[in-house]
């Protein structure tokens, strides 16, 4: 079992590992890409001074194509090719009718005005044999052919159509990525009528993608590989990449797809917030002998004399998940336009689509969705998505206190929730009506003028009267006095 420290990190540089661009030629009749020109895979988890990896560590070392299936009531389909590489120093079991092969999910992201958000996600491809080839390095091959492990070193290939074929994926919700664990064969879930262009894949709607709608916007695609092996030698924390996604005409039902640029390795998709908008914090919150979630934010000045809060948290592979999300609010702050994004569940998978509810009482904004005890697939944020919260607030930011619950409960003494450091909005200066940081002779005649009414009503008892003018009088002068 890995171990956890509930430490967290805060990443202010670009992500840490960019593999070249991609030279893709014609793919094999059985599926694999003959070529795929080469990458650069720094060996551990990018914290190490590029010391390799203790043990097997698979990595998506290059997204080297897209596969556009189709269409069908304003929903296309879409799958993304997957190369992996093992940057550790033991091979990597790849052993087809078993569960000691690595499952790869496929998410789809989209940025819009400034607004970082999941649109799209497939099933879970299984593997099912290794072929030994140099995408990332040397390799050191495990056989020849397409084998049941992959070498030292060495790189597998799974093109786009190989990777969007419905018989090959199996639900998520038989993953626990904290542990790699799955059950094999996989369950065939009821695909709830879904048409059989969409079934298990990429699920994206038309109108996230139409230009017209979403003007400016920029779009990315993901992969992650999930091993017991890996994840039993605590390396699971760099298995997912990106890379941007162009999109084009539209043809059939759907829009064209190609991918541009680099696939940036060991980082997941949150982090092409920040690649575009250096103002956007992102940092880890681990959650002890369990798995990582990453958070971003950013605040904007809405020049209006408000503050627009935006928050976007990704699970990569916390098996327990999370169940709410809170900012503590400073008294006197007005909250208001909470929001709150994320990704439905597709082909009758288990979980829930219902939205978390959000509220505010007693100083803490929170959004939370049903508890495990009422409905243990309720839609948490589980692994492999990334949900969203904002709002807006009449004040501006400082340095404050957010929680993430999680949703599944723990062992005994494990935490129930994980406490992180966030922007938030100040705490008001009470009775500075004009907003100048001093309460003076101005605040004091506002307030005589509104003696009787809720307008300067700084206690919340709905009146202006004298308890109000106490606490102006007993605040006078500088608020940061």
């Amino acid at each position: 079992m890995k171990r956890r420290s509930n430490a967290s990190s805060t990443f202010f540089s670009t992500p840490r590992f960019v593999g070249s661009a991609l030279a893709v030629t014609a793919a094999a009749a059985a599926g694999f890409f003959l070529s795929q020109g080469s990458a650069t895979a720094v060996p551990g988890d990018g914290q190490d001074g590029g010391v390799a990896s203790i043990g097997p560590d698979v990595i998506v070392g290059a997204i080297p194509d897209i596969w556009k299936w189709g269409a069908n009531g304003g929903i296309a389909a879409y799958s993304f090719g997957s190369t992996s590489c093992n940057i550790g120093n033991v091979q990597l079991d790849w052993v087809s009718g078993t569960n000691q092969h690595p499952v790869i999910p496929q998410n789809f992201y989209r940025l819009k005005n400034g607004r970082f958000e999941q649109i799209g996600m497939s099933w879970v491809k299984h593997g099912f044999c290794a072929l030994q080839q140099t995408l990332c390095g040397t390799c050191q091959p495990a056989g020849g052919g397409c084998v049941s492990k992959l070498g030292v070193g060495c790189s597998d290939p799974y093109d786009a159509n190989l990777n969007g074929q419905s018989g090959n994926l199996g639900p998520r919700s038989e993953i626990n990525a904290t542990t790699g664990f799955f059950p094999y064969p996989f369950t065939s879930l009821p695909d709830g009528g879904t048409p059989t262009v969409l079934r298990r894949r990429v699920q994206v709607l038309n109108t996230d993608l139409d230009p017209a709608l979403n003007p400016g916007s920029v779009y990315y695609a993901e992969a992650q590989y999930v091993h017991p092996d890996d994840a039993e030698a605590g390396n699971d924390d760099n298995n997912a990449s990106y890379r941007k996604v162009l999109v084009g005409t539209f043809t059939s039902g759907a829009y064209n797809l190609s991918l541009n640029g680099a696939t940036i390795q060991q980082l997941p998709a949150i982090f092409a917030w920040k690649d575009n908008d250096p103002q956007v914090t992102v940092f880890n919150v681990d959650s002890p002998n369990d798995g990582r979630f990453y958070i971003a934010y950013r605040v904007t000045d809405n020049g209006n004399g408000t503050w627009h809060y935006e928050f976007a948290v990704q699970n990569l592979n916390s098996d327990r998940s999370a169940g709410s999300f809170s900012i503590a609010i400073p008294s006197g702050v007005t909250v208001t336009n909470v929001g709150f994004h994320d990704v439905s569940y597709h082909t009758g998978e288990v979980f829930s689509n219902t939205d978390w509810a959000s509220s505010f009482s007693g100083g803490i904004l929170s959004w939370a969705t049903d508890s495990h005890a009422t409905n243990p697939n309720a839609n948490a944020l589980r692994w492999a998505t990334l949900y969203n919260f904002r709002f807006d607030a009449d004040s501006p930011p400082e340095l404050g206190n957010g929680t993430l619950g999680l949703f599944k409960p723990g062992p005994e003494g494990a935490p129930s929730s994980l406490a992180f450091a966030t922007l938030r909005p100040k705490a008001k200066c009470l009775a500075d009506f004009n907003n100048d940081g001093i309460r003076d002779g101005t605040d004091l005649g506002y307030l005589l003028g509104s003696w009787g009414t809720d307008d300067a009503d700084v206690n919340g008892d709905g009146i202006t009267d004298g308890s109000d003018l106490a606490v102006l009088l007993g605040g006078w002068g500088p608020c940061d006095a």
